[in-house]
């Protein structure tokens, strides 16, 4: 189905930034080590991130790097997705706190892939006959995660579900 006026199909939802590289110190990439590898990624309406490549590869470590940014977005997209799915089950959480990692490897050809992101969610929900129920909405929000189903790698979770009661 199509929406008539954009051309679009329904469901679908576009995203834009712009990411704009920094770095040029003066000589552009005329060398290897020449350049810093400083990003500014900018999207409408919202705050610029300083982002730049992760330490080991010549970025400056107090910005933001893609790898941080991946982690965050599955860590994030989780919470999100888990929130509804605990709402449409009737758990009331009163607080959540993710400690995600990731796992990089590098493929000695001058790249890598994430291998896995283990997302370590802390619940605290608001009575102890939820946690059942707060426990199974982890494979909901899962199935529901949209970055989680667009990558190539695992996802896991362990989570920890306590009550304030």
């Amino acid at each position: 189905m199509s929406d008539q006026t954009s051309g679009r199909r329904l469901g679908d939802h576009h995203y834009e930034l712009t990411a704009t590289w920094t770095g040029n110190l003066g000589r552009g990439t005329s060398g290897y080590r020449e350049y810093a590898r400083d990003v500014t990624v900018a999207a409408v309406g919202k705050p610029e991130i300083l982002a730049s490549a992760d330490k080991p590869f010549r970025g400056d470590p107090g910005r933001w790097n893609p790898e941080d940014l991946l982690l965050a977005s599955l860590s994030e997209c989780h919470l999100l997705s888990y929130l509804h799915a605990c709402v449409t089950a009737g758990v009331v959480v009163l607080s959540y706190t993710d400690r995600a990692t990731g796992l990089m490897r590098e493929n000695g050809a001058g790249g890598g892939a994430f291998v896995e992101v283990v997302l370590h969610p802390e619940v605290v929900v608001a009575e102890s006959s939820m946690i059942d129920a707060a426990e199974r909405a982890h494979a909901q929000a899962n199935e529901w995660c949209f970055i989680a189903n667009s990558v190539n790698f695992q996802v896991r979770h362990e989570a920890t579900v306590t009550a304030k009661d």
